[in-house]
């Protein structure tokens, strides 16, 4: 087998910065032959920046679809766009990695489901934080046990002041959603993979409109005030899972929250054997990994140490994004499944959803 052909629809942010730079660390397996946006200038600055020579730019995506030479497409639109690029995307007969969340409602989820189901093609949803060392441990220790029953767990996304400016985000019809569907989506992600339990009884949950409209808000914001005017989406959120075994889960996801202890993609588990914490990003630049249990009748923690690193020369860690690559052409090429299941993807999904709603209607969700 050859390199497989590779086409990216979408090419802002997300595609730049992570999907270009990872799938570069692929090129002997994965090749960059099309790239697809509205803004065909946009599409050809990323084709000159990654220096992709042989790439073909499209504005239509049905046409980059059209293409029998490749193989496999990354949908790396806004949210709402997921489903209907997807599901033709299956039905052109190519493998499919959508970028998180899987879809702005579960409808739309399941229909991708569905066209993945009637294809025969792999897909998968981008949740490369799964990949990150510190993750890898504590899923390891989850599924060996090491944790002991595992009954609450917590899953962080908070920001204190860091709306995103750029892009989309703000606007509720492109996104289906702020901060929740944006970065509560991972924490949750890696929250249910390591507790491998997707079994919801349950939801209910608060959503906040507090300081997304308020003009002094928007001051000291990381990225440059927001415009308060055009801001449509939530500012932060707040869920309760229960399981149908009787354990929880609380997510807690914001861009802007008056609280400083700022992490996101983190999460913390309670078991009957040990508990486990994840701290990454904002107030943690380097993520930390902590297990508490007891040793000889005393409370005692330990530290998952970092790299130990030399002047000009690499870790052997890569980044999340480089590894969730390599997992995924190669799942691809020897037919494997990849890590992120599409099942799992529409879990979090079908949660998210459930958030909103339990807010809307100020009820609790029941699953069945």
């Amino acid at each position: 087998m050859g390199k497989l052909k590779l086409g990216i629809i979408g090419t802002g942010g997300i595609c730049n910065n992570k999907h270009l730079p990872s799938l570069a660390k692929v090129a002997d397996l994965a090749e960059v032959t099309a790239l697809c946006d509205l803004d065909k200038e946009k599409a050809e600055a990323t084709k000159e920046r990654h220096g992709l020579t042989n790439a073909k730019i499209y504005t239509d995506y049905k046409e980059l679809l059209e293409d029998p030479s490749i193989d496999i497409v990354h949908v790396c639109t806004p949210n709402v766009a997921h489903c209907q690029i997807t599901v033709d995307a299956f039905e052109a007969g190519k493998h499919v990695l959508c970028e998180k969340p899987m879809a702005a409602t579960s409808a739309d989820a399941q229909k991708m489901i569905d066209a993945w189901k009637k294809s025969g093609k792999k897909f998968t949803v981008g949740y490369q934080n799964r990949f990150r060392p510190d993750v890898q441990v504590l899923k390891k220790s989850c599924d060996a046990g090491e944790l002991g029953d595992i009954y609450y767990g917590e899953a962080n996304a908070i920001r204190r002041k860091a709306v995103p400016t750029w892009g989309v985000f703000p606007d509720k019809s492109k996104q289906g959603g702020g901060p929740l569907i944006d970065i509560g989506t991972h924490a949750l992600d890696i929250t249910l993979w390591c507790m491998n339990n997707y079994d919801v009884d349950s939801v209910s949950g608060q959503v906040f409109y507090k300081l997304g409209n308020l003009p002094s808000a928007a001051e000291g914001n990381t990225y440059g005030p927001w415009d308060t005017d055009t801001f449509e989406v939530e500012d932060s959120a707040m869920g309760f899972i229960k399981m149908k075994d009787g354990s929880l889960i609380n997510l807690r996801a914001s861009w802007a929250l008056n609280y400083m202890d700022a992490r996101e993609a983190s999460t913390t588990l309670c078991g009957t054997l040990e508990g486990a914490e994840i701290k990454h990003g904002g107030s943690y630049p380097q993520s930390e990994l902590y297990f508490n249990q007891t040793r000889h009748g005393k409370m005692m923690s330990q530290k998952m140490d970092g790299e130990a690193l030399v002047d000009y020369f690499d870790g052997v860690n890569e980044e999340p994004g480089v590894v969730e690559a390599k997992q995924w052409i190669n799942a691809i090429i020897n037919d494997t499944e990849p890590c992120v299941k599409p099942e799992e993807a529409f879990r979090v999904t079908q949660i998210l959803e459930a958030i909103y709603k339990a807010s809307e209607t100020n009820s609790t969700i029941k699953f069945e």
